[in-house]
């Protein structure tokens, strides 16, 4: 799930140097790389099977449950601004390590919360996290692949879209062999912790650079720019709605078992992991154009196939519907508004990332309220109606 807000932040560092190839340095960089966004991807998606035992516990009707999921997003949104300043200031190995650690330190606050507002305080906490990993990951991503000669981002976000497979996998076959939430929650964050400090020293530094351009930042985006994050906050909501109320709704509608509620958002993040795996590829063969009219189309299909047919089976495939659609749609609109004309790049990222992050940090709570007020197979069908008029507007991501 979370993409490329840090390209903003890192266009304003640059390694102390830019090795060859040949550095043996560099290969080491790429796996903790690649290791860091797996991480990130698990401990994450780790959360959806814990939302209907909340639900339960707490005794959370949709709308409480949405303003409660609400905290999750806002320490996200609050932190980056923050993660941008550490990472600049303290370099990315430092804040990586750190904050990995507290993600997972979090995890097992989120199964012990008495009440709601606990509860969300452990998620802003654990969002808050999970924000500033996210930034520092990204920036570290951006200078690795500039060291490595390009080519391999959408690579690192395939692998976290592969943890939010195993992460949410995991949880629910852990559930369905017996285990106790609690102990599911410390024994996967205990995997995670040892597998961030294995990586720690292989993360690379950064120096600050002198010429960063931070006049620019507040300049008034241009109207191209903007809609395309508009465009962005819907997909992005879709990818919120998978996360926070895919388990929800096949526990509540589809009467799937507490063990297997999180497998709708295994399936999603099964096609999100393999779509953006082979999205360098698909753009090329089929266009930006095309990748975001079918892929919006296709997420579309998936939310009424899920929604509107009776059973649990035909939910799982609309899911994962969802995820082969939305998986490329969010990267090539962002590689659009970096190419317009009217804003400076660094203007455009952080407004497409800005709306796009509204749209996924507070759509939760949003289908929350509409769930309440209708029903939750209701609201989420609005999300496909949404997806459809992202469908209309893909000419946006032409040059």
């Amino acid at each position: 799930m979370l993409l490329d807000l840090t390209l903003l932040v890192s266009s304003n560092m640059s390694p102390q140097s830019i090795e060859s190839e040949g550095n043996p340095a560099l290969p080491r960089a790429r796996l903790a790389t690649r290791l860091i966004f797996l991480i990130s991807g698990i401990s994450l998606s780790c959360w959806a099977p814990m939302v209907p035992f909340a639900k339960t516990r707490l005794g959370l009707d949709e709308a409480h449950l949405g303003t409660v999921l609400l905290a999750l997003g806002c320490g996200s949104l609050a932190s980056m601004p923050l993660a941008g300043f550490l990472s600049h200031r303290f370099g990315n190995r430092r804040v990586i390590g750190i904050a990995g650690l507290s993600v997972c330190l979090f995890m097992p606050w989120l199964t012990l919360a008495p009440t709601a507002w606990t509860l969300a305080i452990a998620l802003f906490c654990f969002g808050a996290s999970h924000g500033v990993v996210d930034v520092a990951m990204n920036a570290h991503a951006v200078d690795v692949e500039r060291m490595s000669g390009g080519g391999i981002m959408s690579g690192f976000h395939g692998l976290f879209s592969t943890g939010g497979l195993v992460g949410s996998a995991g949880m629910s076959l852990l559930l369905a062999a017996g285990a106790p939430l609690l102990a599911c929650a410390v024994v996967l964050a205990v995997v995670l912790a040892v597998l961030t400090v294995s990586q720690w020293k292989n993360f690379l530094e950064h120096a600050q650079a002198e010429d960063a351009k931070k006049h620019t930042i507040f300049a008034w985006p241009s109207t191209a720019v903007i809609l395309l994050g508009v465009l962005c906050c819907i997909s992005f909501l879709a990818e919120g709605a998978m996360l926070d109320w895919s388990a929800v709704f096949l526990r509540s509608s589809r009467q799937v078992g507490y063990d297997m509620a999180g497998l709708g958002y295994a399936a999603f993040s099964i096609a999100m992991a393999v779509g953006r795996l082979s999205g360098d590829f698909l753009v090329r063969r089929f266009g930006a154009v095309n990748m975001v009219r079918w892929g919006a189309v296709t997420a579309s299909l998936g939310f009424f196939i899920a929604t509107c047919l009776p059973w649990a089976g035909s939910s799982l495939f609309g899911f994962l519907l969802v995820g082969i659609g939305a998986a490329n749609i969010v990267p090539v609109l962002f590689s659009a508004a970096g190419r317009q004309g009217g804003s400076a790049p660094g203007i455009a990222i952080a407004t497409v990332t800005t709306l796009g992050y509204t749209g996924m940090l507070t759509g939760p709570a949003a289908i929350g309220y509409a769930a309440h007020a209708t029903s939750l197979p209701l609201a989420l069908s609005a999300i496909a109606v949404l997806l459809l008029g992202v469908a209309a507007l893909a000419s946006m991501a032409r040059r």
